[in-house]
Parts: C-alpha cells; structure tokens; sequence
C-alpha cells in the first residue's frame, strides 16, 4: 500500500513538473528552462523503463481520475518531447551537443527495430510523426541507405527537421506536411513506420491497408502498462485486413515494437 502511495505521488510529481515546463513555453519563457525540460524528460524516461515501477503499476486501482491522469501525463510528455526536440534542433542546428539520455534511448529502440524489420538501400520508408529532430529517419538513412520520407503535421518540427537533415548533407531525406492519402508514392512505400505517441496511429493503420501494396511492411511504436504514461498502447486491428507477425520487446526502451503485415 505504501509503495502505491509513493508511486501515485511521483506521477502526480511529473504531472506538476511537465505542466510547469509546458506553461512557460506558452508564455514564451522557455529561456533558461530548457536544462530543466531535458533533466525532466530523463528523469520521466528512466521512471517508465525501471523494472522496479512495474509492480507499483500492476497494483494501481484503475479508477476513472487514475485513468484521466494518464491520458495527462500521455499528452504533456508528448507536448514536452516536441518542445525538447524543436531546441535540440536548433541546438544541433548551431552547435555541436551531446545527445540527452533520453536520445540515447531512442537510438538503441531504433537499433532494435531495425533488426526486425529488414530494411535495405532498395527500401522506401515512411515515417509517420517524424517531428522536429528526425532521429529515426537519419538514422536508416544513414545505416542503411533507404530512401526515406517523414510526414508531419507540424510546419515548425517539418521546417527543422529538413534543415537538420541538410546539415548533415544527406539528400535523402524528404519531409512533408501530408497526410498518407496524399503522398503520390505510397504504392512504391516498403517500410512504414509510426511514431509512439501519434494519437490516431491506428487509424491511419486503417487507411494505408487500401492505399498500400500487398508487401509492405508496419513497425508500430506502442507502449503498454507502465510504458503507456508515455506512449498510445497498442490496439487490436481488424484480423482480416492486418496481422502481427512480430512483437519486439524493449525491456529499457521507452516504447516497444509491433510489427504488422497484410493478412
């Protein structure tokens, strides 16, 4: 009972720290915030991906304000992430950074991605949700040397997600304010992959079954239990139009991996 208590106090921690954060950036008063978002982002990434947390989790009353306090923190993790990733653009953009604890994270759920999902320089890969600092899409680009598109609906995160990628010189990269329905090259995509805390990820799923060809491939970003404070779970799909063919796990990751085909 206690460690519940403890537990519940650290989310409602979290809900206070990130709303903190997020009321200053619409207030313009980012400045010399910035430190304390990317501290806040590590400390709200290593709280989901400790092992310890899953045993206070699993004895959490589901109650309606428990269920109401995770689709908070699900939104403002998300809202702070996008606000993280705008500054290391820019950061990245004029200076040479070491990357948080939280990229790092990132990068090693991509690694294992990548190890299921079989993407070669012959691949085309869409990415949904690319954001303002496209790690993923730079880096199959860059292990792979995969064509490889982003979609966003964000026009600040699409103007500096492309000019990271110009930065580095890699002309591969396309990033574009489009939905999956108006990309004239969606029959020739092998490879899609959706971003963890794309709201509607499931939906689309549903569109691209008629848009796409009879190969293509779905890496779907999802967190569930413990992982879902900061990633949309996973959903059942219609059985007759898509089927798992893969469950990659990331034990410290901070989203896990599904892997979809055509049924």
């Amino acid at each position: 009972m206690k460690g519940s208590v403890t537990f519940l106090r650290k989310l409602h921690y979290f809900v206070g720290k990130l709303e903190f954060l997020i009321d200053k950036h619409n207030q313009d008063q980012m400045v010399g915030y910035y430190l304390e978002l990317e501290e806040a982002i590590d400390d709200y990434s290593s709280f989901i991906t400790n092992s310890e947390n899953e045993n206070q989790w699993d004895n959490l009353e589901q109650t309606f304000e428990i269920s109401l306090l995770i689709e908070k923190l699900r939104k403002m993790s998300s809202d702070c992430v996008k606000m993280m990733e705008k500054y290391w653009a820019l950061k990245y953009l004029h200076e040479n950074e070491e990357m948080t604890d939280y990229f790092r994270n990132i990068e090693s759920c991509i690694e294992k991605e990548l190890s299921g999902f079989h993407i070669t320089n012959k691949s085309k890969v869409l990415l949904v949700g690319s954001g303002p600092f496209p790690i993923t899409l730079l880096s199959i680009a860059k292990r792979t040397g995969a064509e490889v598109l982003g979609i966003d609906i964000d026009d600040e995160a699409i103007l500096l997600g492309r000019q990271v990628a110009a930065k580095l010189g890699n002309h591969t990269i396309q990033i574009e304010n489009k939905s999956v329905n108006e990309l004239q090259s969606i029959q020739l995509i092998s490879h899609i992959i959706f971003s963890s805390t794309v709201n509607c990820k499931y939906d689309i799923l549903e569109q691209l079954h008629d848009l796409t060809n009879k190969d293509v491939m779905i890496a779907m970003r999802y967190g569930n239990a413990l992982k879902s404070l900061f990633n949309y779970p996973m959903q059942t799909v219609d059985a007759t139009k898509w089927r798992i063919v893969e469950n990659i796990a990331v034990p410290h990751g901070v989203f896990d991996i599904a892997l979809y085909q055509k049924a």
